[in-house]
């Protein structure tokens, strides 16, 4: 495994304030978080593409969550940023961890995440990897976003939903795949309790058991985590329900 090079990646600043680290979920790129752009009046939103994700490259070599970890302290030391604020779901979640137990961090919240996959779900990685490796990512698009959204949005058919099955669809079939590896690998369950910044916890409670259950888990474990739950919403809650995800953004991250 090579270390992933933090000049790979093209840092994207909006707004004014603290520094507000903003880490996608698997598939996608930085633009998940057009959601939170009304925070942007109070924070400085920092987005990137991930590996192998948007206009970042598919990496020579697998890596780990912990390079991941690892390459986004190096962007931000290139831009001499220190103690910021950092939110991840889902993949970003994972990052925003190890990250949060190995360095300083104001404030830390984590959505639809997890320390460990269940062992169904690292088999399903892998099995993932593989497809999209062999057909690409659009083979399962319509499957994954049953997952992500519920029955009544995706009917809908919003702009939240064509977004991500576009993203998706476009993905490189082996950047997710190395993604998908990575998550079958993390296990981040020990540094949990070396994480030390104020940490919200947030979960669609339509998720799938394990992450509802991850989310008990890691509110349980981290001094003094909460645990917030979004009505309703499935696995990408936030932008299932994107004004109760940014009233409850702005609540924490704001607080003294």
């Amino acid at each position: 495994m090579a270390a992933l090079d933090p000049r790979s990646v093209t840092l994207h600043r909006t707004g004014s304030g603290p520094p507000l680290v903003l880490l996608h979920c698997l598939g996608v790129d930085h633009r998940f978080w057009d959601f939170a752009l009304p925070l942007a009046n109070e924070f400085t939103l920092l987005r990137y593409d991930l590996p192998g994700h948007g206009s970042t490259a598919v990496p020579d070599e697998s890596y780990r969550i912990e390079d991941l970890s690892d390459q986004l302290a190096g962007v931000l030391a290139a831009y001499k940023i220190s103690r910021p604020r950092v939110a991840g779901i889902s993949l970003g979640g994972l990052i925003a961890q190890h990250f949060a137990a190995n360095n300083v961090v104001e404030r830390l919240v984590l959505i639809d995440t997890t320390p460990r996959y269940t062992e169904e779900m690292r088999n399903m990685w892998a099995e993932r990897a593989a497809t999209s490796r062999r057909h690409g990512v659009a083979a399962f698009v319509e499957d994954l976003l049953k997952v992500w959204f519920s029955a009544g949005f995706l009917v809908q058919d919003p702009p939240a939903v064509r977004y991500v099955r576009s993203t998706l669809t476009r993905t490189p079939g082996e950047g997710y795949a190395l993604a998908c590896e990575a998550l079958a690998a993390a296990d981040l369950r020990n540094g949990a309790a070396k994480i030390r910044a104020p940490t919200l916890v947030i979960c669609g409670d339509d998720d799938i058991p394990s992450f509802r259950d991850a989310a008990e888990w890691l509110a349980g474990r981290i001094e003094s985590a909460k645990l917030a739950w979004i009505e309703g919403a499935r696995h990408a809650s936030v932008l299932e329900r994107p004004d109760r995800a940014c009233a409850l953004l702005r609540e924490f991250l704001a607080s003294a």
